[in-house]
């Protein structure tokens, strides 16, 4: 079967340069988004770092013994793993839940990372010692799975139910935002040559981890995270100033924001239109300013 998740294995290779230049990017990421006053979206990213440890580190490493590396202590190379995708993802979606009018401009500054990251690491850290590091999906991700249909199956429910639309869970945004997200660092992982370097088989084995991570394993969070943001918000604004509001009527006040702005296309008419009216007021004064300035006439020529 396409989406089976026998076989489907989730590795990187990386050396030690790698984990440095990332840690500094993301000690200047927290840094700008102090500096820009995000303080809720730089908290959120923090706590999804420690999420992902505990994930990876307790479950994935120690419940089910999935994780397994060469090269490298498994709690500090999970560590870091941890606080760079958990922390960058997290504060990815943050921005995206919230509309933040510069979302693309975050988007674009963390995927251009991702792309340059593996390239810098190749060429400053040719001697530097490799880590491989993986973990076999199989034992788990019908687990995953089974919370992914739970909480959206339940949304859905919901959705039905709830006839006012501005209580509505925003189901597709939501899952074109956990799909983004993983897919963004999936497909940058594969394409740097950190992620599945060592898949022994054809292109279709590793397209095959790109594609089940992507649809799976952000967007099992994806409801429960948007409910967290929609109630932390209700009551905290992004500077952390109070926002005294009902969870429903936070999620009314973003389900009245776009999600994009739209384009508007230039009435062309009217513009020629307000054009034309302007250069015709603007005749009268211009007869008068030429009239003021000719020298008086004589009654001889």
């Amino acid at each position: 079967m396409f989406l089976s998740a026998e076989g489907v294995i989730a590795e990187r290779m990386f050396n030690y340069v790698y984990m440095y230049l990332d840690s500094a990017f993301l000690v200047a990421l927290l840094v700008f988004l102090i500096v820009r006053k995000k303080y809720l979206t730089a908290i959120f990213g923090v706590f999804g770092g420690l999420l992902y440890f505990v994930v990876d580190y307790g479950i994935f490493h120690l419940a089910t013994g999935s994780r397994h590396i060469e090269g490298g202590d498994m709690a500090a190379v999970l560590w870091w793993m941890s606080m760079s995708y958990g922390f960058t993802n997290f504060v990815w979606i943050w921005l995206w839940y919230s509309r933040d009018k510069h979302k693309f401009a975050w988007t674009a500054l963390i995927v251009l990372w991702w792309f340059c990251c593996p390239m810098l690491a190749e060429t400053f850290g040719q001697n530097s010692p490799v880590v491989h590091i993986w973990r076999e999906t199989g034992a788990y991700h019908g687990y995953m799975a089974l919370i992914l249909f739970t909480w959206f199956a339940a949304a859905i429910v919901f959705n039905i139910v709830v006839k006012d639309k501005k209580k509505h869970l925003p189901l597709g945004w939501l899952f074109f935002t956990g799909v983004a997200v993983q897919f963004g660092w999936e497909f940058m992982l594969l394409v740097g040559g950190i992620r599945s370097a060592e898949i022994v088989g054809s292109f279709s084995d590793k397209l095959m981890t790109l594609v089940v991570n992507s649809l799976l394993e952000t967007n099992l969070g994806s409801v429960t995270s948007y409910i967290i943001y929609v109630a932390i918000t209700a009551k905290l604004t992004e500077n952390l100033k109070p926002n005294n509001k009902t969870f429903f009527g936070r999620m009314a006040e973003l389900n009245e924001i776009p999600l994009f702005k739209r384009f508007r296309p230039v009435d062309l008419t009217a513009t020629a239109a307000a054009t034309e009216n302007a250069s015709t007021a603007a005749e009268p004064a211009a007869e008068h300013t030429v009239a003021a300035d000719d020298p008086p006439q004589s009654g001889n020529d």
